[in-house]
C-alpha cells in the first residue's frame, strides 16, 4: 500500500460511470479526515472541474495558464506546482481548470512517444501534434508518471493526497491511480453499476500490466442508497465482488448536495447529518490502513 509513517497516504477515488457521486465522496472523505485532524491535499483531475467548483473555487476554474495543464504536460512548470494550490478551510486544493480538456490527447501522444524511443523521425512528426509534451523529456517505458512527478513537489507537507479522477477511462485516469497505488471506488446501488465496475476491474488490471505495478483498493462506498430490493441485492454483489474490502453504505440525503453547493463536506455545512458518522468511520478506516499515527490534541 502506498503512504507510510514519513509520506503522505494518496488515493484516487475513481468510478468512470458518470453519476455516481464521486466528487461529492471525495469531498466528503477529505472532510472526515480534516476532522481527525489530517492535512489534506485535494487533487482535482476532472477537466471538467467538478470538485474545484464544488469547493467554491470556480475562479481557479478559469484561470489563466499556467494551471495543472501544463504541471502535468510541461516538465519546465512542474516544479512550480505548489504556486497552483489554493487554500480551503477544510483541505488544500490542487484545481482543476479548463485547459485540462487537451489533457487526454497530449498524455495519449506522450505515452506512445515513450513507446517509440529511439525512433527520431516518428517523434518529431508527434511533436507537431502536441501543445507541451516533447519526447526529450519522456523517461521510460511509459508517461503516466506526470500526476506523481508533480505531487513530489508538495505532497510531504500533507498527510493525504486525495485525486480525484475523471469520470472516464483514459490516460489521465491511468496518471491517477498510478500516482497514488490506491482507489476508493464509490458505486450506486443499481444494476448498471455491475457493469462499471467490473470495467473499473479491466482497467486497472491493464494498467498494473502495462506499468508493473499492483492497484490496492482501500474500500467502495455504495452511494444513495435507499430501501428497495435492487439497493439490496447490488449492496450483497458488491460484497461478494470485494469479499476483503471494506464497503460502506451511504444513504441518499438532500444535505449532502447543499453542503456540496455551499463549497464544502457536511462536516463544515451541517456535521448532524447522520451520514456524517459513515463518513468519520472511512477517515479511521483509512488512518487504519495507512497505519497513519494518532493526532495529539
Amino acid at each position: 500500500m502506498t503512504g507510510d509513517d514519513t509520506g503522505p497516504a494518496r488515493f484516487c477515488v475513481t468510478n468512470a460511470k458518470g453519476g455516481t457521486g464521486k466528487t461529492t465522496i471525495a469531498i466528503n472523505v477529505a472532510g472526515a479526515l480534516n476532522q481527525r485532524g489530517r492535512d489534506v491535499l485535494f487533487v482535482d483531475v476532472d477537466p471538467q472541474g467538478n470538485a474545484t467548483e464544488g469547493l467554491g473555487l470556480l475562479e481557479a476554474y478559469d484561470a489563466s495558464p499556467p494551471t495543472l495543464f501544463d504541471v502535468l504536460t510541461d516538465v519546465d512548470t512542474r516544479p512550480n506546482v505548489g504556486d497552483l494550490v489554493v487554500e480551503h478551510e477544510e483541505m488544500d486544493v490542487l484545481p482543476a481548470n479548463i485547459d485540462l480538456l487537451h489533457a487526454e490527447h497530449e498524455l495519449t501522444l506522450a505515452d506512445v512517444m515513450a513507446q517509440l524511443q529511439g525512433n527520431r523521425a516518428a517523434l518529431d512528426a508527434l511533436e507537431e501534434l502536441t501543445l507541451n509534451v516533447e519526447a526529450d523529456d519522456i523517461e521510460g517505458p511509459h508517461a503516466l508518471n506526470v500526476l506523481s512527478a508533480a505531487l513530489s513537489h508538495i505532497e510531504d507537507d500533507y498527510d493525504y493526497v486525495i485525486v480525484d479522477s475523471p469520470p472516464f477511462y483514459g490516460k489521465l485516469t491511468d496518471a491517477s491511480i498510478f500516482a497514488t497505488g490506491n482507489v476508493l471506488v464509490p458505486a450506486l446501488t443499481e444494476a448498471t453499476s455491475e457493469r462499471a465496475i467490473e470495467l473499473l476491474m479491466q482497467q486497472i488490471a491493464a494498467l498494473e500490466d502495462h506499468v508493473d505495478m499492483t492497484v490496492n483498493t482501500v474500500g467502495v462506498v455504495a452511494n444513495r442508497v435507499e430501501q428497495t430490493n435492487e439497493d439490496e441485492t447490488m449492496i450483497e454483489w458488491l460484497n461478494e465482488v470485494y469479499p476483503e474490502t471494506p464497503v460502506w453504505e451511504v444513504r441518499k440525503r438532500v444535505a449532502l448536495q447543499r453542503a456540496f453547493s455551499a463549497g464544502n463536506s457536511v462536516f463544515e455545512y451541517d456535521p448532524s447529518v447522520d451520514m456524517a458518522d459513515v463518513f468519520e468511520t472511512i477517515a479511521a478506516e483509512l488512518d487504519r490502513q495507512f497505519d497513519r499515527p494518532e493526532v495529539k490534541p
